[in-house]
């Protein structure tokens, strides 16, 4: 499984070349341009086969590898193709570029796009996101403004902004056994899953997402706060890192309220989480204001997230819906309009699931309080609960958001290996997702816009209805219990 993986990861390299997500590439490619092109069959041939490969190998140990030194050894010699490749999967890198290049040029990135500010690498930024303004914190914005600065070229800063990617991917190749062990789950399953998967070669190594980055700080500040809850000095510096994670990608200010719940040292009351959480609190907004007032850029970037969701496709399951709802007025000579109206729906109801999952999370610390002094065994189930509730966040996150790419899956998958004690729900998904993005950025729910909607929406309903059978067999269950009793 090893080389075939690697045997994946070089051919996925090799269409990189052929024909990835180059500055010069031709915009606006389909699958059909593609073959049609010069060195075409080759390209796609060598994408398929090689995603194939990867995600094969992947797959078939996802309930752990043969051991921890096997599993880091493995997802490193799989990286190492990708490294040295061109951008896949995405041209996000040359957005990266020209909103760093704004910013080293005086110019708010959060105010105008890389056009109005007259970048002189527009041409190789994807046409939808060239007058979009920067939806990323002050954070990233700082250091793609030093990558350019240090690149000196658009070549150069593309490869630094891949050395940040990888910094901090490395970050989190630290924090995994750390975490790992706090939630009592094998470090060798929990490698795996997290450094090996296809998505995190392809999109945060070669494509170069600054998600890598944001999963890296978030990794560090929860380690810190499941190995060291209730010291002040240490919560004061994970929220500073958890608040680092935010400024680079909002989607991380999901996981700060169950960071909270696994800072709280002793019984779990209240008063210890005003306390505890307190200091995580205090540290997250420091790094907030510190690093806003020293980039001159204040909470701009905050505006900027409403651009996000300018792409309706239909992996994305509220926009899959509203999709599917615009269809079918269309055949009645109605024109609904209801992906917005739908994505705002979805957008509370993750404010409502966020609150449901966070509240579960902190009854069950609460049970658990009582018993841990006399199970030693249950020591690990605390700061299991806290990560499992964060990993869920993410997964609602992604779920509701208006828009996902597949890098996007990324966000709590570290988390997931963690935690999670079936494998299957999630791997599945990711694996999925890497065949959605082809070597030059064309993402494939561009073409397959209705039959994929219905298809996801006719999926949501189908795990609606299950979910539903499953509370009412528990209800069932818990009525039975109480009549015995």
């Amino acid at each position: 499984m090893r080389y075939v993986g690697l045997a994946g990861a070089v051919l996925l390299a090799v269409a990189g070349y052929l024909g990835g997500a180059l500055p010069d590439a031709p915009l606006g490619a389909t699958p059909v341009s593609i073959w049609r092109a010069p060195g075409g069959p080759a390209t796609l041939t060598c994408w398929l086969v090689g995603t194939a490969l990867l995600v094969g190998a992947w797959w078939s140990l996802r309930e752990g590898a043969p051991s921890t030194r096997w599993a880091y050894a493995t997802a490193g010699l799989w990286a190492l193709p990708l490294l040295v490749a061109p951008p896949l999967g995405s041209r996000d890198v040359y957005s990266y570029a020209c909103q760093g290049w704004t910013y080293a040029h005086g110019v708010d990135p959060y105010t105008v796009g890389g056009a109005a500010a007259g970048c002189p690498w527009l041409d190789a930024v994807a046409p939808i996101w060239r007058d979009t303004p920067a939806p990323y914190g002050p954070v990233f914005v700082l250091l793609a403004a030093l990558a350019v600065g240090l690149g000196g070229g658009l070549i150069g800063t593309v490869v630094l902004l891949r050395v940040i990617a990888v910094a901090g991917l490395l970050l989190a190749v630290l924090c995994v056994p750390g975490l790992a062990r706090a939630a009592g789950v094998p470090t060798r399953r929990a490698a795996w899953l997290a450094l090996a998967c296809p998505l995190v070669g392809v999109h945060l190594v070669a494509g170069a997402h600054n998600d890598a980055l944001m999963l890296g700080l978030l990794l560090y500040g929860l380690l810190i706060v499941v190995r060291r809850p209730g010291r002040p000095s240490a919560l004061l510096f994970a929220g500073a890192l958890l608040g680092l994670a935010v400024m680079v990608k909002a989607s991380a200010v999901v996981v700060v309220p169950f960071a909270a719940l696994a800072a709280v040292h002793g019984r779990y009351t209240v008063r210890a989480l005003l306390r505890d959480g307190g200091w995580l609190a205090g540290g997250l907004l420091a790094s907030l204001l510190v690093t806003s007032a020293l980039s001159g850029l204040g909470f701009g970037w905050v505006g900027g997230l409403t651009h996000s969701g300018d792409s309706e496709q239909w992996t994305s399951p509220p926009t899959a819906v509203g999709l599917v709802v615009d269809y079918a007025g269309a055949l009645v000579g109605r024109d609904p309009q209801a992906v917005p109206v739908v994505r705002a729906v979805a957008l509370l109801l993750l404010v409502g699931v966020l609150v449901v999952f966070w509240w579960r999370a902190w009854r069950t610390l609460g049970a658990l309080t009582d018993v841990r002094q006399r199970t030693p065994r249950i020591e690990a189930t605390g700061p299991r609960v806290a990560l499992h509730g964060a990993a869920l966040a993410l997964v609602a996150t992604v779920v509701l958001s208006p828009v996902f790419h597949p890098w996007y899956a990324t966000w709590p998958l570290a988390l997931l290996a963690l935690t999670a004690s079936r494998t299957t729900w999630f791997v599945l998904p990711a694996s999925a997702a890497a065949f959605l993005a082809l070597p030059d950025g064309t993402n494939l729910a561009r073409f397959t816009k209705a039959p994929g909607a219905l298809a996801m929406t006719a999926l949501l309903l189908v795990v609606l209805l299950l979910g539903a059978r499953r509370a009412a067999g528990a209800r069932r269950a818990v009525r039975a219990a109480r009549r015995l009793r």
